[in-house]
């Protein structure tokens, strides 16, 4: 008889930074906006995004998923943990999924000055005409243009020939 035996261990891995970076550009990017239907909802109050929701609709989506036909048809109607569903804004477009962003409002300009919203807005600003990134002139001057300023500077060196 042999004493000797294998012993295989297994663990989640994670992906890389950079892939969950991608997926969630990804998701971002196709982010959807959505208003809030609090049909089924035993609490009261409105809200200017909320659309009171048709029981028939083909969009009858949560954000804990859509209830069979069956479950429609007999009326029982499981409660939804936080008591609303999501709704895409323009009813053309298809409900969002379980992993879909969604969004409830537009994001803000950032352009322009908005104390209100704390925004100080981008004139003025220092910018890299070479870049495409955010730090670029076109993204950050917001298609209103800007003034390139060359600086030579002249420095005494203790060099050596």
């Amino acid at each position: 008889m042999s004493g000797s035996c294998t012993v295989k261990t297994c663990w989640m891995r994670l992906p890389s930074f950079r892939a969950i970076g991608d997926n969630l550009k990804d998701r971002f990017d196709g982010a959807s906006r959505v208003m809030v239907s609090n049909a089924g909802s035993q609490r009261g109050g409105h809200n200017a995004h909320t659309n009171v929701a048709n029981s028939n609709s083909q969009y009858s989506n949560s954000i804990h998923g859509t209830h069979s036909a069956s479950e429609r048809a007999i009326g029982k109607r499981k409660k939804h943990k936080y008591g609303f569903q999501l709704k895409p804004y323009n009813p053309d477009h298809k409900p969002p999924g379980s992993k879909d962003l969604v969004y409830l409002e537009p994001s803000p300009g950032f352009c322009e000055k908005n104390p209100k919203l704390g925004i100080e807005g981008t004139h003025g600003r220092l910018c890299n005409d070479t870049s495409i990134g955010v730090d670029g002139c076109d993204l950050m001057c917001c298609g209103r243009g800007y003034r390139t300023q060359e600086i030579l500077v002249v420095e005494r060196c203790a060099c050596t020939f």
